[in-house]
């Protein structure tokens, strides 16, 4: 069955299917079909995400095992609603302890049954696989290894010895493993197995191999062919070899019985692939278009002034995005996923082997057009065989410009070839088409979401999965030709507008863009704050950009948790990797960062924030309510992420993830019940079979009102851009267009309009938004 709405759940150990099931009746009294769970499956102790699973054979114990998430479903099905669960293929925990299929391998090496799991390159270490879980140099942590039985031990750490080897000496031991202890450090360069991202504690799973598939999907399979699950979220397949024959796969394995969303960001007028047997991404991608139409064009680009000039952002070229970007990305590829790019080299140079034409390519001419063209690649990763919307000529143009010597440059158009797939289907050829794209999927994400995201801030609510920060704003006509793309190829795929993954909720988010329809009040409250704060011990930021940041982020927090703000500011600062990282930590600037933090926002000068923010207050309404009615009545399934029908405050994880807690409803929860509530009456209006058209609007301020009928049934309309509607002097002869009939309005007591043209004014009356609905009779 397709939702018509979902509503996410954060499962962890204080949170087990139990509670889920005792949060059962409120969740069914919002109107939502179907509750959507995080990962259930095994994971490793205490987590409180779910995403690094050790077992996917088997629901997980803490949180109740596969006997109360049964109960659970269950309990949904007796309120009438269903289940979507949190698929993870692309990997598992590189936690041996915890993993018994990676046990297995570590114990057994590449002759182990389970070896095929796991994408691991055996060739390149000499078949032993890189662990890199030691605090410092093997030399120097020889003596907290310690061997007990048939189990070798560092700290928290587990390891299985090989058969024979348990009575040998230590250093012959350690040599005699199928696997080699390495320093973290080493997993930059020396790592020798596929992972998430740069996540080195989470290690591929090569889900294309239909034994594994079968074995890692038969209790995913059981669990919808019983009638538990129905519905399927598939998290990161851009990381999958071939994502397309996964989903078939997944689809012939279900028999087609459940709604599948993928996590698929798409980029720019990147297209999902129509072949992919799913309903749609979970998105982000309309959630860029609903924050977009609310986003100010002119103020943004002010803002970007405003911001090149405070912070001064020299090492990016001046602050621009794309330069931005592309510093980023080559950064990543450098360092970060410096093993990844030698991977690629190394299929490269076997690749090139196989043709005496291509032979004389030197190895660091193959490095460097691998390294120039995986900075250069626009989308997430390329798909099939020529994919030249995700390659395109001109990125070649651009990495062939980048050597001295022209004869030099030719390696780059045969890597190019060999990504596109137009050299042949050889093994080697293959293998590097799809580690190539696989890791442009992970360049991209490091570059962009976990560091570009951190560097380019002139209006940080612009900076969200999926969005683009270079290109913040979204015109009505772009939103509506949006729309109307969905109604027509993905009409019930998800639509978000927050997520366990999202930098700051929509609430958030609305705060901060208000500042788009005022750039010069922003600018003139950053040079009052500053000078307010300037003289206070630990006032004064320890460099502008960080400012910035902390400024408008405090307009969008709202309230003084300091702990909250100072630990989403720190993390922002590592994953700029700027003044301080993740692995090199700069102790003196995350110390200046937390003064900042308690003497600023979080001290005295909160007050002078919430002056600020009241003034705006009215605006921020406009923002949240507008947002809220466009996600539960634009094509596709609304997916509510916990605690998100009322006013939701929350900043990049962890602060995001806290279990879910049942609160006063607002005027937010009121309008997401109604909207609700409607989906589940007419689910002809709002599922497969619905349309999508604007609504004419005429007058002075036609552009900022967005209007649109769903299936002829339905009216919604929502102000655009209230602040700048306010300086402009109102509605004044601005019309709507209500196709002919009677429309009742849902949010107000008996309110009825008659087809035609309707004053804005009196339209928007009661609010800023409204939910018309034809009437009966």
């Amino acid at each position: 069955m397709t939702p018509h709405a979902t509503y996410r759940l954060q499962l962890q150990p204080s949170f087990p299917f139990a509670s889920a099931a005792a949060a059962v009746p409120y969740l069914a009294s919002l109107g939502i079909s179907h509750l959507h769970l995080s990962p259930v499956w095994e994971a490793v102790p205490g987590s409180t995400h779910g995403y690094d699973v050790t077992d996917p054979t088997r629901v997980r114990a803490e949180l109740g095992g596969e006997e109360g998430l049964r109960a659970l479903a269950a309990t949904a099905r007796e309120h009438g609603l269903g289940l979507v669960l949190d698929l993870v293929p692309n990997h598992m925990a590189a936690v041996p302890r915890y993993n018994p299929a990676l046990w297995e391998v570590l114990r057994e090496g590449p002759a182990s049954p389970y070896a095929r799991w796991f994408d691991i390159d055996w060739a390149a270490g000499g078949d032993r696989v890189l662990l890199p879980v030691l605090g410092g140099p093997i030399g120097d942590e020889l003596g907290a290894l310690s061997v007990d039985g048939a189990e070798l031990h560092y700290g928290d750490h587990r390891f299985p010895l090989r058969a024979g080897t348990e009575g040998l000496p230590l250093p012959a031991l350690l040599d005699a493993q199928f696997y080699r202890l390495g320093w973290w450090r080493l997993a930059r360069t020396e790592l020798t197995y596929r992972r998430f991202f740069t996540v080195s504690e989470l290690i591929g799973v090569r889900v294309e191999d239909p034994e594994v598939f079968d074995a890692t999907h038969a209790k995913v399979v059981e669990l919808v062919r019983d009638g538990v699950v129905t519905g399927l979220r598939i998290d990161h397949p851009d990381g999958l070899a071939d994502p397309e024959g996964y989903l078939h796969r997944l689809d012939a394995a279900t028999g087609g019985a459940c709604w599948t969303v993928v996590e698929k960001i798409l980029t720019g007028a990147e297209q999902l692939p129509a072949t992919w047997p799913v309903a749609g991404t979970t998105g982000y991608d309309t959630l860029r278009h609903i924050d977009g139409l609310l986003t100010d064009p002119v103020g943004a680009d002010a803002l970007a002034g405003q911001f090149r000039r405070y912070a001064n952002p020299a090492g990016d070229r001046g602050g621009y995005w794309d330069a931005t970007v592309r510093r980023a990305a080559h950064r990543v590829v450098t360092r970060e996923l410096a093993a990844e790019t030698a991977a690629l080299t190394r299929l490269a140079e076997r690749a090139c082997a196989e043709d005496m034409a291509l032979r004389d390519h030197a190895p660091w001419a193959l490095r460097a057009a691998v390294r120039e063209l995986l900075v250069r690649v626009p989308v997430y990763r390329p798909y099939g065989s020529g994919d030249e919307t995700a390659l395109p000529l001109k990125a070649a143009a651009s990495a062939r410009a980048t050597f001295s010597v022209a004869e030099e440059a030719t390696a780059v158009d045969t890597v190019r070839d060999l990504a596109l797939g137009r050299l042949g289907e050889s093994p080697d050829r293959v293998a590097f088409r799809v580690r190539f794209a696989q890791t442009c999927s992970a360049v991209r994400a490091k570059a962009v979401e976990d560091t570009a995201f951190y560097r380019y801030t002139p209006l940080v609510s612009a900076n969200e999965v999926g969005g683009d920060p270079g290109r913040p704003a979204v015109g009505p006509d772009e939103f509506h030709a949006h729309c109307g793309r969905l109604a027509r190829d993905w009409p019930t795929g998800g639509v978000v507008l927050t997520t366990h993954d999202t930098k700051r909720s929509a609430d958030v988010r609305a705060r901060i863009a208000v500042l788009s329809q005022c750039p010069e009040r922003w600018e003139e409250f950053l040079r009052r704050i500053t000078a307010e704060t300037a003289h206070q011990e630990g006032g004064r930021a320890p460099d502008p950009q960080l400012a910035w940041v902390t400024w408008q982020t405090a307009i969008g927090f709202g309230f003084p948790y300091g702990e909250r703000l100072r630990s989403a500011l720190l993390k922002g600062a590592r994953e700029a990797a700027l003044q301080t990282s993740w692995t090199e930590p700069n102790p003196a600037y995350e110390q200046a960062l937390a003064e900042f933090v308690a003497a600023g926002p979080a001290g005295q000068p909160l007050h002078s924030v919430a002056l600020f923010a009241r003034a705006l207050a009215p605006h921020v309404r406009a923002q949240v309510l507008a947002a809220t009615l466009l996600q539960l009545t634009v094509p596709g399934v609304p997916d509510l992420y916990q605690g998100t029908e009322r006013t939701y405050l929350a900043l990049v994880d962890p602060d995001n993830r806290d279990p879910f807690t049942e609160e006063a409803a607002d005027e937010k929860t009121a309008l997401t019940c109604a909207a609700l509530r409607l989906r589940a009456e007419r689910p002809e209006v709002f599922g497969a079979s619905g349309t999508y058209a604007p609504l004419a609007v005429r007058g002075a301020a036609a552009a900022h009102c967005v209007a649109y009928s769903r299936t002829g049934q339905v009216l919604v309309a929502v102000t655009r851009l209230s602040l700048r509607l306010e300086r402009a002097g109102g509605w004044e002869d601005t019309e709507v267009l209500l196709p002919e009939g009677v429309w009742s309005d849902l949010l107000t007591s008996g309110r009825r309009l008659t087809g035609g043209p309707v004053r804005a004014a009196d339209l928007f009356g009661p609010g800023p938004v409204a939910l018309l609905v034809r009437a009966e009779g």
